[in-house]
C-alpha cells in the first residue's frame, strides 16, 4: 500500500487549482450579432482649442475601459487658426465627430450640429465572476439628458444658451464668468485695503491708484477702460455694465434695443456706455486710460495697471509672463449687490451633422461631461464647472472662488448669427462715441450700432 505525505498532498491539491485557473483564464461570452454590430471599431474626432490632450488622458482611459472598441482622437488648434480650419473641414466631409464652439456662436453653427438624441444604444463591455471571470457584453439604451436634468445639473445660463428649438445642442466641460483681475503692489501703495464690490467704490480706488507725470501723461492707469480695441474683453465689460444698470438688451424677438422694460425716459444702456467712457475722458476724475496706450492685458502684465477685467483662461499667461506680479483676483463690482449680475463666456462641445458615428459621439460627450467624470479635467486644467453640485468645491480656490460665487448669477443676451460682426460693431461704437458733437449725434451713433447689430440677426 502507497502512503502518501500529506504535506506533499496538500501542495499537490493547491498546485492543480493553480493549474487549472492558470489555464482558464478570462472567459468571454459570445455577444449576438446586434452586439457584434455596435462592437466594431470606431474612431472619432475630437476637436477642440486652448486644452492639451493630458487634460482629456483620464475621461478618454475610463471610456475606453467600457467601450474599448471606440478609439477618441484628441487634436488641439490655435485659436486664430481653429475657425477656418473647422469650416474647411465641415465643407469637404472631412471635419470632426465632435468639435467646440463658443456660446455665442450655436446659432451660427446650428446648421452644422446634431443635437442631442433622446436617447442612446450601445454596446458595454464588463467582467463578471470570481474564481472564474468572464467578459461580457451587454447592448444597453439609455435616456440621454432631459431638459429638466440639464437646468437642474448645470449652470442656468447654459439652459438658456444651448437649447433651440427645445432641443440641446452642445455641453459644456467649463464655465467662464468675467472677473476683475488687481495688482496687489499698486493698491497696498495706494491705501486701499480691500479689492472693490461696488462700481462707486471702483471708482474711487481707480482715483487713487492712476498717476500722471508733470505733462498730465498716465504713467500708472487705475484700470483699463473707457475704450474698445486696446481693451481686453471690451465687448463683455460693456455688455455688463450695461446689464447690471438695467438694460433689456434684446426684445422677445431677439433684436438688440439696449432700452429698459419701464418705457420712461431712462435710457439705461446709454447711461451704462457714458459710465464706461468717463474712464478714458481727461475731463473726468476717473480719467485712467486713452486710445494711445497699449494692450490693456500687456499694460497689466507690465504692472502698470491696477485693475483689469478678463477670465480665468487668462491665469496661464499672466502666471508664465510675470510670474512677480502679486496678482490678486476677485468678483466684479456691482451696482446692486443684493441683485448681482455676472457674465457668462465658455465654449460648448457639440457633434457633426455630417459625423457617421453620432450616437457614440454625443455618448462621448454625456460620459465626458458627467460629475463624476469631469473632475479630473477641471483638476488638471484648473477651470471652473458649469455644474452646480460641484460649485461649492472649487469656493475655496483662491484662483476659482470669484467665478465659483458668480456662476449662478451668470448670463449673456443673444449676439446674433455672427457674434464677431457685433462685438465689432460695438467696439466701432465705442470708438466713435468720444467724437459726438452732440446729445442727438451721440445716440444717432449708438442706433446706428444697434442697426448693425440687429442686421446680424436677421
Amino acid at each position: 500500500m502507497i502512503k502518501f505525505n500529506k504535506k506533499y498532498f496538500n501542495f499537490l491539491n493547491l498546485f492543480l487549482i493553480f493549474v487549472f485557473l492558470l489555464t482558464a483564464g478570462f472567459g468571454c461570452k459570445n455577444p449576438g450579432a446586434d452586439v457584434q454590430e455596435k462592437l466594431k471599431p470606431i474612431e472619432i474626432n475630437y476637436w477642440r482649442v486652448f486644452d492639451n490632450q493630458d487634460s482629456f488622458e483620464n475621461i478618454i482611459t475610463q471610456y475606453k475601459l467600457i467601450h474599448p472598441n471606440i478609439n477618441i482622437i484628441y487634436r488641439k488648434f490655435r485659436i486664430e487658426e481653429y475657425e477656418q480650419a473647422l469650416l474647411e473641414a465641415l465643407a469637404e466631409d472631412r471635419g470632426p465627430d465632435i468639435f467646440s464652439i463658443n456660446e455665442a456662436d450655436l446659432r451660427k453653427y446650428q446648421t452644422k450640429l446634431e443635437p442631442m438624441p433622446v436617447e442612446i444604444t450601445m454596446a458595454y463591455q464588463y467582467t463578471k465572476g470570481t474564481i472564474k471571470k468572464e467578459i461580457v457584453y451587454e447592448l444597453k439604451t439609455t435616456k440621454s439628458l432631459s431638459l429638466r436634468e440639464l437646468k437642474a445639473n448645470f449652470a442656468d445660463t447654459v439652459y438658456n444658451d444651448v437649447v433651440l428649438d427645445g432641443q440641446i445642442y452642445g455641453l459644456p466641460l467649463s464655465l467662464e464668468t468675467l472677473v476683475m483681475f488687481y495688482n496687489k503692489d499698486i493698491l497696498n501703495k495706494a491705501g486701499i485695503a480691500q479689492a472693490p464690490k461696488n462700481w462707486k467704490d471702483f471708482q474711487e480706488a481707480v482715483q487713487k491708484s492712476t498717476k500722471f507725470d508733470s505733462t498730465g501723461k498716465i504713467i500708472q492707469s487705475g484700470t483699463a477702460l473707457g475704450t474698445g480695441d486696446n481693451i481686453e474683453r471690451s465687448f463683455d465689460i460693456i455688455s455688463i455694465l450695461m446689464m447690471q444698470n438695467g438694460a433689456i438688451m434684446t426684445d422677445n424677438n431677439n433684436y438688440a434695443t439696449f432700452s429698459n422694460s419701464t418705457g420712461d425716459k431712462y435710457f439705461p444702456g446709454i447711461e451704462a456706455i457714458k459710465f464706461y467712457l468717463d474712464f478714458a475722458s481727461p475731463v473726468k476724475s476717473v480719467y485712467s486710460w486713452n486710445t494711445d496706450m497699449s494692450n490693456s492685458f500687456e499694460s497689466f502684465l507690465s504692472g502698470k495697471t491696477a485693475f483689469m477685467f478678463g477670465y480665468n483662461y487668462h491665469l496661464p499667461s499672466i502666471r508664465s509672463r510675470a510670474p512677480k506680479l502679486n496678482l490678486g483676483i476677485a468678483p466684479i463690482p456691482q451696482i446692486n449687490q443684493d441683485n448681482p449680475i455676472n457674465y457668462a463666456n465658455y465654449w460648448i462641445e457639440g457633434v457633426s451633422k455630417k459625423s457617421e458615428h453620432q450616437n457614440e459621439a454625443w455618448d462621448f460627450v454625456l460620459f465626458a461631461t458627467n460629475k463624476d467624470n469631469i473632475k479630473s479635467y477641471l483638476e488638471t486644467t484648473k477651470r471652473p464647472t458649469a455644474l452646480k453640485e460641484l460649485l461649492s468645491s472649487q469656493t475655496d480656490d483662491e484662483d476659482l472662488y470669484p467665478t465659483s460665487i458668480q456662476t449662478l448669477t451668470a448670463t449673456n443676451w443673444y449676439q446674433g448669427k455672427n457674434q464677431a460682426a457685433t462685438e465689432e460693431a460695438l467696439k466701432n461704437m465705442i470708438e466713435a462715441l468720444p467724437n459726438a458733437l452732440s446729445d442727438r449725434d451721440f445716440s444717432d451713433i449708438i442706433k446706428n450700432t444697434i442697426t448693425k447689430i440687429n442686421q446680424t440677426i436677421q
